[in-house]
């Protein structure tokens, strides 16, 4: 890959336009997506969903993406303007924002294909070689530009990346795919009750990732015909990749770390149990996932906020934080915090105690709280005295949603307190 990545990558990521499905509602994420649309959930401190496959983009030397917005947009909008509008059109390069129009009927977007359809007059005008259309929804990195290569040494007409996964973890929830010896797609079923196994392994399945390279002139012709087929719900996964199949060479390139016997890291943060475990796994020791590699930044836009700040050492008020993240503009005082995660200009007061719990910016924690295994929602003002996420009929009782893995989510609304996008 290394070889292909020296004769192709640069040529063919500049050949290419990138489309990030961020329309999504993330219903299972319940109250936490009411006023946002789930690529703009914040994740590890200081990022957003959506800057994963951003940063996967630029760092891959994809600079021509455009992301597909639709349900309550403006946060992700908001962020997306401030954060990631600083490329240079005139120099082919740009994250432009596309959002249902109705340009191409009186519908908003239908499905995933109808998303891109209803944009294809914008994608002829950029005149790509290639169209790679990703899920702005998950937890990763990728080097899109071997995808790229893959694509390009197979000849395929469209090529699906995909990784292993348990039977449990895929069942109702992912695509899953079949391939032959030569790793082309024979068989796709869209978030199957059954899935099929992996030959040889049957606790595996072979996932999709919601990530597809296509040539430019198949992608429209099969966009063209999806769109005049009123039987369709014009969907990648339920109505063009089975389609498809039948019709072009299709293939499948599995995700692999570029650690040699590690398994790849792709988290799908759809529940709000798979959230919270996401987030934990970033306070690891050594997290699979790792913010801090200078080979592969993740960018985002970051509030210009001062240092965070612990203040207090008595006994019984010491302002501390262990085996936690803590964002810039927190104030931890005479409070203790463990193994958690406090987003941008968290305020914690005295006597308080916050353990394995998740915090979204500026949210205020008042005296002799405890949280415990806790996802506050942002802005939320925890009153004095609280105690969340040790008695959970204590918690439903008060309106707090728990789930079933033990996780207690609180938002401004279930606190009686004004709710809104922010």
């Amino acid at each position: 890959m290394n070889e292909l990545n020296g004769r192709y990558v640069s040529r063919l990521t500049k050949s290419t336009m990138a489309l990030v499905l961020a329309g999504g509602r993330g219903s299972r994420l319940h109250e936490l997506t009411q006023w946002r649309a789930k690529p703009a959930l914040y994740f590890a401190g200081k990022y957003r969903i959506i800057d994963f496959p951003l940063s996967n983009c630029i760092n891959s030397g994809i600079r021509n993406v455009g992301v597909l917005t639709q349900y309550k947009s403006h946060s992700l909008v908001r962020h997306l303007v401030r954060g990631w509008s600083h490329f240079k059109k005139e120099l082919g390069e740009g994250v432009e924002i596309l959002p249902a129009s109705q340009r191409y009927s009186n519908d908003w977007y239908l499905g995933t294909a109808d998303a891109i359809w209803q944009n294809i007059d914008i994608i002829r005008a950029e005149r790509p070689k290639y169209v790679l259309i990703l899920s702005g929804d998950h937890i990763y990195k990728m080097d899109y530009g071997e995808l790229l290569a893959e694509h390009y040494e197979s000849g395929a007409d469209m090529t699906v990346s995909c990784l292993e996964v348990s039977v449990e973890e895929a069942a109702g929830r992912f695509g899953v795919l079949e391939v032959d010896d030569t790793g082309r797609v024979i068989a796709f079923e869209e978030k199957p009750a059954k899935p099929a196994t992996v030959p040889g392994k049957s606790d595996k399945v072979l996932a999709s990732m919601g990530n597809y390279v296509f040539t430019t002139e198949f992608l429209f012709e099969a966009l063209n015909e999806d769109a005049r087929n009123k039987a369709s719900s014009h969907d990648f996964g339920h109505d063009l990749i089975p389609r498809l199949i039948r019709l072009g060479n299709i293939k499948a390139v599995p995700f692999r770390s570029s650690v040699e016997g590690q398994e790849a890291y792709w988290r799908d943060v759809g529940t709000l149990d798979s959230y919270w475990q996401a987030n934990m796994e970033m306070i690891q020791t050594t997290p699979l996932l790792d913010l801090y590699d200078p080979n592969w930044p993740l960018w985002t836009y970051q509030e210009q906020l001062p240092p965070a700040k612990f203040v207090f050492d008595d006994d019984n008020r010491r302002g501390m934080a262990v085996d936690s993240l803590v964002s810039g503009g927190c104030i931890v005082s005479g409070s203790l915090v463990r193994r958690s995660i406090l987003f941008s200009s968290v305020r914690l007061h005295s006597y308080s105690t916050v353990e394995h719990s998740v915090l979204l910016p500026n949210v205020e924690v008042g005296r002799n709280v405890k949280l415990k295994k806790c996802i506050i929602d942002r802005s939320c003002v925890i009153p004095e005295g609280m105690v969340i996420g040790y008695d959970h009929e204590e918690d439903r009782a008060r309106g707090f949603r728990v789930t079933e893995g033990g996780v207690v989510l609180v938002t401004r609304g279930m606190l009686g307190q004004p709710e809104g996008f922010l």
